[in-house]
């Protein structure tokens, strides 16, 4: 790790012997400090780029870019660019059996449902749809043309099937149909959040 190194030692010699999944922290740890330095590029090609350009957005709406594009990078590193840093450090399995994808609609989430523990079931259904509200959200607040519920919606479900796909061919997660289904109950809800809180909005401005 480049910048959280340091905390990330720190919390590894206080809880790695006593969480049971300590590995999720470390996941998240790391996707965080590849959030950190892929935004930092971001922000410098950013910059360059309205140094370039006549038109400008408002501070509110550049606010939203900046904050979406932050939003994708921790996706990307806790989905799918789990195991390496860099670019060239990737490794395809073009090799990969296509049978290791589960286009069975619901079959191994009827699994989770009736097991024992309904824990995985609950990581599985809520964080996959958790995942994809900040997406339904923000889209809207940076496409300011192409807002519609359709044209949302069909974002995140290619942005699913996107990171399913590259789960796939890194071999980084399980590839699911489930998920990218959560997935898009997620981006249809953070849509919903972002009308409802739209129109509470205007409501208030014609107070």
């Amino acid at each position: 790790m480049i910048f959280l190194g340091t905390l990330y030692n720190f919390i590894a010699q206080l809880l790695a012997t006593r969480v049971n999944h300590f590995a999720l922290i470390k996941l998240t740890m790391l996707a965080l400090d590849k959030t950190i330095f892929y935004f930092l590029l971001f922000i410098i090609l950013r910059l360059i780029w309205l140094l370039l350009i006549k038109q400008r957005r408002t501070i509110k709406s550049e606010f939203m870019v900046w904050l979406f594009a932050f939003y994708l990078i921790l996706l990307l590193s806790l989905t799918t660019f789990r195991n390496t840093y860099f670019p060239w450090e990737l490794t395809f399995n073009f090799n990969r059996s296509l049978s290791d994808i589960n286009l069975v609609f619901f079959k191994k989430t009827w699994k989770m449902i009736y097991a024992k523990s309904r824990i995985d079931f609950i990581y599985n259904s809520l964080g996959n749809i958790l995942c994809f509200i900040p997406f339904g959200f923000l889209m809207p607040f940076v496409f300011l043309k192409n807002n519609s519920f359709t044209k949302v919606f069909g974002a995140g479900v290619l942005l699913s099937i996107f990171i399913e796909s590259m789960q796939f061919l890194l071999a980084t997660g399980i590839s699911d149909i489930d998920d990218v289904f959560f997935n898009a109950c997620g981006a249809a809800g953070g849509y919903l959040c972002y009308k409802l809180i739209n129109r509470v909005w205007q409501s208030y401005k014609t107070i």
